[in-house]
């Protein structure tokens, strides 16, 4: 058989799979870790509070961007080649980043951005085409792999910035944020094998990018703008939660700490909900429950703020069942790979427009209000709204 005939006949499965794990651990790290140590960063450029709150948009606006052009992209070189090239962009990304002048600072954090992009793309489509009987299972593995990741971060990147590292120097956040080059190093290695058996690129995404046939389906509309919401209301905590722990009371390095523990939980679901999610032809209770527990625990972060941990692992349980669920929209909506990939992009690109406004936005409410409680409140009840879309978009249907 070709390559080109490759799809559910996968050469090397065990490694395959391994490279798309560490593909996800990849994911989330180099970018959630910077909010821990943003404090040390703005001291060491002197930056405002809109100049920091770039930091956080500029990804998402690469998110934005970048997500449209990545079928095209998988079109030209394949799949396996255009993943390669995006983990390859995110280490040197990574590299530029550390590297010292405040230019190198957004250059490398929007160079991030792309590299995530075609990565979360690419996946799904990819998940949809070599495995399509056990779509809900990986993902929920990619989930947990993501989660798991950011969340170990998170929780050592203080830590390593502030003390000495192997007899040397403190590492600095610079070596600290600089050492995750680590994750996406370690994925190109995994993933070589599948460079020698390259199968043909993604063939037949009609409507990837905006105006294509994809973007007049409502129920595509509706996938969109359930995981808009979603990465809204994610962004929005990974961004500020450490501020807003800090401000009720609790040391740097504990705000980091719980930032981790929130990243740890997004893990959860994925192990609890994936092989449900992929018995379920309808997954519209599913999505509102998750969404309901989201909304829980930003209220409790909002009257209860001294009961952080409980809060932000709750979040962190429903943030990251929403999450998994959008993911598995893109692949158990469509029909086809192609279609898979098609939505994949345009749930990404408005997904990731919608969520740049809010850690800015967010931040102007903070500035104005003078506290987190009218921010903390519009978010929860944008998680209702969050409910209202899933339950849309949940529905056993295909674009």
């Amino acid at each position: 058989m070709s390559t080109v005939e490759r799809p559910g006949k996968i050469a090397r499965p065990v490694l395959l799979i391994a490279g798309i794990l560490l593909i996800a651990a990849s994911l989330r790290a180099p970018f959630t870790s910077v909010a821990p140590v943003l404090g040390m960063i703005r001291e060491s450029f002197s930056l405002g509070t809109a100049e920091a709150g770039l930091l956080t948009t500029l990804p998402i606006l690469a998110f934005a961007a970048v997500s449209p052009f990545a079928v095209l992209i998988a079109r030209a070189y394949g799949m396996e080649r255009s993943l390669f090239g995006a983990l390859l962009l995110l280490v040197a990304a990574i590299a530029v980043r550390s590297s010292g002048p405040a230019w190198c600072l957004y250059l490398g954090t929007a160079g991030i951005g792309a590299g995530i992009a075609v990565c979360n793309v690419l996946l799904p489509s990819l998940l949809k085409r070599d495995f399509p009987h056990r779509v809900a299972a990986l993902t929920g593995a990619y989930a947990v792999t993501s989660g798991a990741t950011a969340a170990l971060a998170s929780a050592i990147v203080v830590p390593l910035a502030g003390r000495p590292g192997l007899g040397g120097p403190d590492l600095g956040w610079q070596g600290a944020l600089g050492l995750l080059a680590i994750l996406p190093l370690a994925a190109m290695a995994m993933w070589l094998p599948q460079l020698g058996g390259h199968s043909a690129p993604v063939k037949g995404v009609a409507g990837s990018s905006p105006g294509g046939a994809i973007w007049h389906s409502s129920l595509a509309w509706q996938v969109s703008l359930f995981m808009g919401l979603n990465s809204f209301i994610y962004y929005v905590v990974i961004g500020w939660l450490p501020a807003i722990l800090v401000d009720a009371g609790y040391s740097p390095v504990q705000a980091g700490s719980l930032h981790g523990v929130m990243q740890l939980a997004t893990a959860v679901p994925g192990l609890l909900l994936a092989a449900v999610v992929g018995r379920l032809r309808d997954q519209r209770a599913i999505t509102v429950g998750m969404s309901a527990i989201a909304a829980l625990s930003l209220a409790g972060l909002l009257l209860m703020p001294r009961a952080g941990a409980v809060w932000a692992a709750l979040f962190g349980f429903g943030s990251g069942g929403t999450f998994m669920l959008g993911l598995s929209f893109m692949s158990l909506r469509a029909a086809t790979a192609p279609q898979a990939a098609a939505l994949s992009g345009m749930a990404q690109c408005v997904g990731y427009l919608m969520a740049a406004a809010g850690p800015p936005l967010v931040g102007v409410l903070h500035d104005l209000s003078g506290g987190w409680r009218l921010p903390l409140a519009v978010v929860v009840a944008l998680c209702f709204a969050m409910a209202g879309l899933g339950s849309l978009a949940g529905r056993a249907r295909h674009v």
